[in-house]
């Protein structure tokens, strides 16, 4: 094993997370989003809060690292940060990556945490179904602030654009094919080219913001404003849901799919850079499928009585999923 002179100190967590940090803040604005480096910078700070509290220590040695450290920092963020299951997992995920990139440097052996998995539990991707998004559209707010809160939010969930995506949105962006008006771009987290037909809807919210003399489609105003002012726009909508902003793009996925868009579709709209993420919502539809089936089934049950003619409905239903899964 190799031996470490004793003046010399051995790379620490938070200094490694430090250097990771940086290293994407200098792609903000290239290859990734300044809402992205905040949640990493938040993370980092979780862990070093989980170190005071829990560890009581300032910092820890990489090579002291165990698996054990990762399974009570996801305590410690239920439990006194109180976070949901998804934002626990992302938080743990990004220290994971931390260390795995410092292995990878060989800055540590091994890597502790190369094991560690927690499900991602997709029961908390929200959305909007189609009458909540037609609720919020036809809401009239007093607040201008309101109204406009709720026109990026109807914008991503009928284009599946992200907040940072709409911000950046310029006129240039906004090309006519064979007829029809798209927004021809590029996610601006990953690069990756993406393409989405306007809509009646999303072209009047575009034509209610645009204006001479500017390049960008919408004032440039900030994801905590908008974050910020979405509770309420929903409370005063009639819509008791917990959604974030980016539960738009949740909203925009469910409905393309139940209306009989292609995964593969979807998944170009949304500027993923793998269909396994996309998958996740058409599990989700599947679900709701599955559910529909069930009470159905239920509603029918006076019809078919008997043993027999239940068990055809049940091979049916079995059938019709199984080919549209």
């Amino acid at each position: 094993m190799k031996q470490t002179k004793q003046n010399e100190q051995l790379p620490t967590l938070l200094q490694a997370f430090d250097e990771d940090n940086e290293l994407f803040r200098l792609r903000v604005g290239i290859d990734r989003s300044k809402h992205s480096y905040n949640i990493m910078v938040r993370a980092r700070c979780y862990v070093a809060d989980f170190l005071q509290s829990w560890e009581h220590r300032d910092d820890i040695p990489l090579e002291e690292l165990q698996l054990e450290f990762l399974h009570r920092f996801s305590i410690y963020l239920s439990v006194d940060r109180n976070l949901h299951r998804g934002t626990i997992w992302l938080n743990c995920m990004m220290l994971k990556g931390v260390v795995q990139r410092a292995h990878k440097r060989g800055l540590i052996t091994v890597s502790p945490f190369a094991e560690f998995h927690i499900p991602k539990n997709i029961g908390e991707r929200e959305f909007l179904t189609e009458k909540e998004v037609q609720q919020l559209i036809a809401h009239e707010f007093l607040k201008p602030m309101d109204a406009y809160v709720r026109d990026l939010f109807v914008f991503s969930a009928l284009t599946g654009m992200s907040f940072i995506d709409i911000r950046h949105l310029q006129k240039s962006e906004i090309q006519k094919i064979d007829g029809c008006l798209w927004i021809v771009s590029e996610r601006k987290k990953t690069g990756i080219p993406f393409r989405v037909r306007l809509m009646d809807h999303p072209m009047t919210i575009i034509r209610r913001y645009e204006s001479e003399g500017r390049d960008y489609i919408f004032d440039r105003c900030e994801y905590h404003t908008a974050a910020k002012h979405l509770p309420k726009v929903l409370r005063e909508s009639g819509i008791s849901k917990h959604i974030s902003f980016h539960c738009a793009r949740h909203t925009f996925a469910i409905m393309a799919l139940n209306n009989g868009m292609a995964i593969e579709s979807v998944s170009r709209i949304l500027g993923h850079s793998n269909i396994t993420t996309t998958q996740i919502y058409a599990k989700i539809t599947m679900k709701k499928l599955d559910h529909d089936f069930k009470r159905m089934e239920s509603g029918m049950s006076s019809i078919f009585s008997t043993n027999t003619e239940k068990s055809v409905f049940r091979r049916l239903k079995n059938l019709i999923l199984s080919l549209l899964h």
